[in-house]
């Protein structure tokens, strides 16, 4: 018989406002506090800190307009932030500064979040939805060099980016980017060349989400509709329909894939957060906590195994934390 889900190890309350993205940095030696960092929909970027539940420090950049990603950068003290003032913000936290350094304009009014991939020491890549409703900007960070722009072939009508996902097989190949569409295509990019290796239909419906996993090169995506699509990348980077999962409701918000690849969770219109092993897509437990959708969903960097976290920040204001299959 299944065990019956948990419930979370604990709730974090005091956003104030609907929770739009999250991102964990706890992968610090000791004595490094674990952190959570939320972005709501007020403009604010909370630093939650894992050991006494409580906000550490609350930062303003984005003029009260939603946050709906943040990303640390190499250690907890460089934050990205992404709102919908259309603009990137850059922060310094060392030493508790809480400045924004520098921005990026955007100039785009959608909802897909920016892309950061580490290319070496100090220097970062990040893909955004560019001004021009089909096209994706791609730069070089710090120094905000605008490395090319990728731009879908006249006539191909994929629509607005709604997701992307910037990986490198490994520190010295050529990045890449997958994007999903409004169209309900995912798209695979070559960053160097600016030009499109792959075309996939997934969904009827625009792509909410999308994961992916280099090593298994094999991906999976989300829209409104009740399917997971899973995908893979071929030898010849062509990317083919690996297999389909019908889900019980409609509407995914969020993929992530734990970082060891074993498991996977979703973010639900339903309010629920599923979970699913990766290899087979087994379902393996519906979490069942909150009373809206649920915006996202983020698994911790924790070292050590038994530590890892799962947390989910949600439209009813709160973020749940789970402590699940951690010893796996």
């Amino acid at each position: 018989m299944a065990l019956p889900p948990p419930d979370p190890q604990f709730v974090l309350r005091g956003t104030s406002a609907a929770v739009h993205t999250l991102h964990f940095s706890c992968g610090g030696p000791e004595p490094d506090i674990p952190l959570l960092f939320s972005g709501s929909e007020n403009g604010f970027i909370h630093v939650w800190n894992l050991k006494t539940h409580r906000v550490d420090t609350a930062l303003d950049g984005h003029g009260r307009k939603s946050v709906y990603c943040v990303q640390t950068m190499g250690g907890k003290d460089r934050l990205l932030s992404q709102g919908r003032d259309q603009r990137i913000c850059l922060w310094d936290l060392a030493e508790g500064r809480t400045s924004v350094t520098d921005s990026v304009f955007t100039e785009h009014v959608g909802f897909c979040r920016c892309s950061l991939l580490k290319v070496a020491q100090g220097r970062w890549l990040m893909a955004m939805a560019a001004r021009s409703l089909e096209e994706v900007q791609i730069l070089e960070l710090p120094s905000k060099t605008s490395v090319c722009t990728l731009k879908p072939e006249v006539g191909a009508k994929l629509g607005m980016p709604m997701c992307l996902k910037l990986w490198q097989l490994n520190c010295g190949s050529q990045p890449v980017l997958l994007a999903g569409y409004e169209d309900g295509s995912v798209v695979l990019w070559n960053v160097s060349m600016g030009k499109a290796l792959s075309q996939l239909i997934c969904h009827q419906e625009p792509v909410m989400s999308l994961d992916f996993d280099s090593e298994k090169a094999k991906g999976i995506s989300g829209s409104s509709e009740k399917v997971l699509s899973i995908w893979s990348l071929n030898e010849q980077q062509n990317l083919q329909v690996y297999k389909t999962h019908e889900l019980v409701n409609a509407g995914i918000s969020d993929i992530t894939i734990r970082p060891d690849k074993k498991i996977l969770a979703t973010a639900g219109w339903d309010h629920r957060i599923r979970i699913f092993g990766w290899k087979k897509l087994k379902p393996l437990a519906v979490l069942d906590y909150h009373t809206a959708t649920v915006h996202c969903v983020s698994f911790s960097d924790h070292s050590n195994p038994r530590e890892r976290l799962l947390a989910a920040g949600s439209k009813d204001q709160r973020i749940s934390v789970w402590s699940i299959y951690a010893q796996t």
